[in-house]
């Protein structure tokens, strides 16, 4: 799976330009998803200098990212290479300003690692079909159960 990462407020506290305390087990994390053959892209709106000390900080931390604010390490930037897409190509976000804030990491990882991301908001997580208003036998659809 390919995972975008953000790092000001999901990687460490949010603090920027200056870079928060690391939000407790991001790193582990991150390099647990690294030994489950993820690859992940730190995609954060920092750049030039602000950008080298959060990778440099990661690295510290034994975090190598696949790619770093692009889809894949060997795109050029968008301003180099017009033909390419702003728009990452990826199965996961991870970033504060979800819908819902941030899980802590251990959850993050339970969630990657069972294959079902969005359990959080599925009351359960198993069914996608509730009986709410529906005729006797019949299920409703429903995208989220609350």
């Amino acid at each position: 799976m390919t995972i975008a990462i953000d790092f000001d407020g999901t990687i460490v506290e949010h603090k920027y330009p200056k870079i928060g305390e690391e939000r407790p087990f991001a790193t582990d994390t991150l390099k647990m998803l690294i030994a489950d053959h993820h690859r992940l892209i730190l995609w954060t709106v920092r750049e030039g200098e602000l950008l080298d000390e959060a990778v440099e900080w990661c690295r510290k931390r034994g975090v190598e990212f696949w790619a770093i604010n692009r889809d894949y390490p060997e795109e050029h930037g968008v301003h180099s290479n017009n033909h390419f897409s702003r728009k990452l190509k990826v199965d996961l976000w991870i970033d504060d300003r979800n819908i819902g804030g941030i899980p802590d990491w251990g959850e993050i990882y339970q969630m990657i690692r069972s294959g079902n991301p969005f359990s959080r908001f599925q009351g359960g997580g198993h069914n996608a079909y509730v009986g709410d208003g529906a005729a006797e036998g019949q299920k409703k659809k429903r995208w989220w159960n609350f």
